[in-house]
């Protein structure tokens, strides 16, 4: 319970073992696991919506993956949240990751981590907390209210997993109680929530509607294509876009691994195939 000042054996040693496995000062490449259908299901239940609304809401955020095709997790470094979260300590040395000023963000992907990993040599804990990561782009000082022990517990289950990514997304969804306007088609009420009283610059309502008019309409992602798609990501093939859809830039790539593997090419993804792709993706 929230009031008790300590914890128990087993909660400290369930806190040992997540600790553990907590994210090293650099990196943040994991197991990068793809989301499933177990995964999915747990969400679209808790929230009482369809897989339609929650795609919705991924397609917007990250088009619809969680992951960078190194493997580490897609996040956005929000300079003016650093700056909150250190009482401005860095404004006038690092203006450039450290603003009472939202935006500056420069480019996506590995450029984002550069920032982070600048604001970690300042103050490792604010930056985490500073950053918004995976699938739904969850920020990092909303770890507890999404069901983590602290923003460290949170990014290591992240760079894991888009299961966890999207379990968090979820949990923090409900502590707020916009589900409800998810359940409702509320665009404006949802992005006003989820993305803040500007959500409208960034027309968030109306991409949200459209994103949703669209997967309602069919069809929804596959998650085993979508899976391979990640696994061939990593391994550097391109099949296009995560999206679950297969199109002319996954069977190619798809022949491209079953090639160079000797394997029959097709571009059917069954479980066999999918446990090879994943395979291939472990350190040796």
């Amino acid at each position: 319970m929230s009031g008790q000042s300590g914890r128990s054996k087993k909660g400290r040693s369930k806190l040992a073992r997540r600790r553990m496995g907590a994210v090293p000062p650099q990196g943040f490449a994991g197991a990068a696991e793809p989301l499933d259908q177990t995964g999915l299901t747990a969400v679209t239940e808790s929230l009482g919506v369809g897989a339609a609304e929650v795609w919705a809401v991924l397609t917007v955020e990250t088009r619809g993956f969680g992951f960078l095709p190194d493997r580490r997790p897609a996040i956005l470094f929000e300079r003016h949240i650093f700056s909150r979260e250190t009482a401005g300590r860095f404004d006038a040395q690092a203006p450039d990751i450290s603003s009472r000023q939202a935006g500056g963000y420069g480019g996506l992907g590995a450029a984002q981590y550069a920032r982070l990993e600048r604001a970690m040599a300042l103050d490792r804990t604010a930056a985490l907390r500073s950053a918004s990561w995976g699938t739904g782009q969850l920020m990092g000082f909303n770890a507890a209210e999404a069901g983590f022990i602290d923003v460290e517990d949170m990014v290591a289950q992240m760079v894991a997993s888009e299961k966890a990514q999207l379990a968090g997304m979820a949990k923090w969804v409900l502590s707020v109680g916009l589900h409800l306007a998810l359940r409702a088609h509320d665009w404006a009420g949802f992005a006003r929530g989820y993305n803040g009283p500007a959500y409208a610059q960034n027309r968030y309502d109306v991409r949200l509607a459209g994103a949703y008019a669209k997967l309602a309409a069919g069809p929804l992602p596959d998650l085993t294509v979508r899976a391979a798609q990640a696994y061939l990501t990593y391994l550097g093939h391109d099949p296009g876009p995560v999206d679950g859809l297969m199109g002319r830039l996954t069977r190619s790539a798809l022949g491209e691994f079953q090639a160079a593997r000797g394997l029959p090419v097709s571009d059917n993804v069954d479980a066999a195939l999918l446990t090879t792709l994943r395979a291939s993706t472990l350190p040796d």
